[in-house]
């Protein structure tokens, strides 16, 4: 059964759901109705994405109803001062609101960006408010700043990138981590570490379903990528088994609070120009 997470605006977000970073708009659209045919109920996407037209296509092939669907976006810089951005997404993802909006990088326009999605919340088009790829104080400026306080924030973190400093931060205001590279970017130096085969066999699970299970556990939301319908329901077979603390504590051991992906002042200003594609 599916655990939640409480966010500080009284919703109730998904802990597991599925993502659709680097997927074709043909493959996100099968993917998303494949997740949702079998449970899953949390959609990850973004308009740097190109899909989220084919986004909203797999949710209206599901024919899942979308008050029972957590969906989740994010807003590209070059459109975070473009007072119809919002709108422009709501369209095409054919949708009236989403739940979660993220500003998706801080390059130095994001309080523009951050009051468009104040004014969308506000008129209900979006019932929370995110910061993806934020550091801790550009995090505290919004918190701070901001009219209305953030919800979650989207980073890399895995087990050896458990972002143990930003965890105690945001428990400070009840604020949530949603975690991109939940395995490690596919490192299989971390996939196939040995703790995670011993438990894979005693819990029978792979050893991508007890790392998952541990973002779980640690309170951190997973948003694992696949075109696979079997993946897919793998990827979501991890709420059946419970980790021990003595087990977690083993895990922690991994450590090496070093991430894969490093943002620069060069690859944020490339950011704030880059236009996107056509969404198909």
């Amino acid at each position: 059964m599916m655990e939640y997470l409480n966010l500080n605006n009284g919703l109730q977000m998904p802990m597991a759901g599925i993502g659709t970073f680097m997927l074709s708009p043909k493959d996100a659209e099968n993917s998303v109705a494949s997740a949702l045919a079998s449970g899953v109920r949390l959609i990850d996407t973004a308009n740097a994405y190109v899909n989220e037209s084919a986004t909203g296509r797999g949710i209206k092939k599901s024919g899942v109803a979308r008050e029972n669907i957590f969906l989740v976006s994010k807003l590209w810089p070059t459109v975070y001062e473009n007072d119809t951005a919002v709108d422009e997404m709501l369209k095409r993802l054919q949708t009236d609101y989403v739940d979660l909006l993220f500003l998706h990088q801080p390059t130095d326009n994001w309080r523009a960006g951050y009051k468009n999605i104040e004014k969308a919340v506000k008129e209900g088009k979006v019932k929370a408010i995110g910061l993806s790829n934020f550091p801790q104080e550009l995090v505290q400026e919004a918190i701070d700043t901001m009219e209305i306080k953030p919800q979650v924030v989207q980073v890399e973190a895995h087990p050896y990138y458990p972002q143990t400093k930003l965890k105690k931060f945001l428990a400070k205001y009840d604020m949530g981590l949603m975690a991109w590279y939940p395995l490690g970017h596919g490192d299989k130096s971390l996939i196939n570490q040995p703790i995670f085969s011993e438990l894979g066999k005693k819990y029978g699970k792979s050893n991508a379903q007890i790392i998952l299970r541990w973002h779980v556990q640690m309170g951190n939301v997973v948003i694992p990528g696949s075109k696979n319908p079997d993946h897919i329901r793998d990827n979501f077979d991890i709420f059946d088994f419970q980790l021990t603390d003595a087990e977690m504590a083993e895990i922690a051991k991994l450590d090496k609070d070093t991430p894969y992906y490093q943002a620069s002042p060069v690859l944020l200003a490339r950011y704030a120009t880059t236009q996107l594609g056509e969404d198909l």
